[in-house]
């Protein structure tokens, strides 16, 4: 038992990621289940970016954040997908310890980022909506820059944070981590280290990081729905909240991953699993389709840019 308790984490050179508890022959059907989500993920992602970049009708606030969505959610989902696609073909299943690092790390700080780039999305939306006589000024492409480098700044300091505080644990119990890439709780599973004091920081640190972004979310939305019953036209209210049901359909589906997965108890850990596909892989393939499917100007980007094509052809 000595030995156990003085065992230091710096002693680790890798990991191994068990995956989904499956039987192997279904490790077939998830690797192409994995490929097929991933694949529209890039498709999805890329091509927003695409369309927002060249269509000069979308070079405003609103396309300028969707675009780094597009990219956050671009990247986040590809720190996970590539490994996780890989170890359903391998038989041991290891990352390095730095590469388990680098992936916490990255996932972490692109997660809070979006949650960040979320609620600056939802204070563009009020300010259009509420002030759209201001909006112009208010909503200035300076302004909008430091709102997008808040957000990666913010993400870039939790990541830091987090990411130092789970790797100075010691993990003396085992070197599986029964998740499909590294995540926090997993972690924390296999240190033998005292995490009162880890969860109690790492609790504080979640709630100055969430609660800011949802009450911003939810009070710009008060406001916005406060403002959209005062217009007397079914057509002006109809138009208001369509430039909202997108992001708001984003929102949901993010935040709802989140909390389903970190509610779920520690006992289920296939539960957390299919809980987190919701917002490694789900969400960065949905949010494409869903501003792209409810948003006006973007399928008449898509449709200009198909008849630009078919032209050339």
């Amino acid at each position: 038992m000595g030995d156990r308790g003085t065992s230091n984490h710096s002693e680790v050179t890798d990991f191994i990621l068990v995956g989904f508890r499956v039987r192997p022959e279904l490790h077939i059907l998830l690797f192409l289940l994995f490929l097929l989500v991933y694949a529209m993920v890039l498709l999805g992602n890329v091509g927003m970016m695409a369309i927002i970049m060249t269509d000069p009708r979308l070079n405003t606030p609103m396309y300028f954040f969707l675009g780094n969505l597009s990219f956050i959610d671009l990247v986040y989902s590809s720190v996970i997908a590539p490994k996780a696609l890989v170890n359903f073909w391998s038989q041991s299943k290891s990352i390095s310890f730095a590469g388990c690092v680098t992936q916490l790390f990255l996932f972490a700080l692109f997660i809070v980022t979006e949650g960040f780039l979320l609620a600056a999305m939802a204070y563009d939306r009020f300010i259009a909506i509420c002030n759209p006589l201001l909006y112009s000024v208010q909503m200035s492409p300076h302004f909008c820059a430091q709102l997008v480098a808040g957000s990666y700044f913010c993400g870039c300091i939790s990541s830091v944070l987090e990411t130092s505080m789970t790797f100075t644990l010691s993990f003396c119990a085992s070197r599986a981590i029964d998740h499909f890439y590294c995540d926090v709780r997993p972690l924390q599973r296999i240190s033998c280290s005292d995490l009162f004091i880890y969860k109690m920081i790492s609790f504080f640190l979640s709630g100055i990081i969430i609660l800011p972004t949802i009450i911003v979310i939810i009070v710009s939305y008060l406001c916005i729905v406060s403002t959209v019953l005062k217009i007397r036209s079914t057509e002006g209210r109809k138009k208001a909240f369509s430039t909202c049901s997108s992001h708001l359909g984003v929102v949901s589906v993010l935040y709802g991953a989140v909390f389903f997965m970190y509610l779920t108890p520690d006992r289920f850990p296939e539960l957390s699993k299919v809980a987190s596909l919701g917002y490694t892989l789900v969400t960065p393939m949905l949010n494409p389709l869903i501003y792209s499917l409810r948003n006006k100007d973007v399928k008449e980007a898509i449709n200009k840019l198909l008849e630009k094509e078919s032209t050339i052809q």
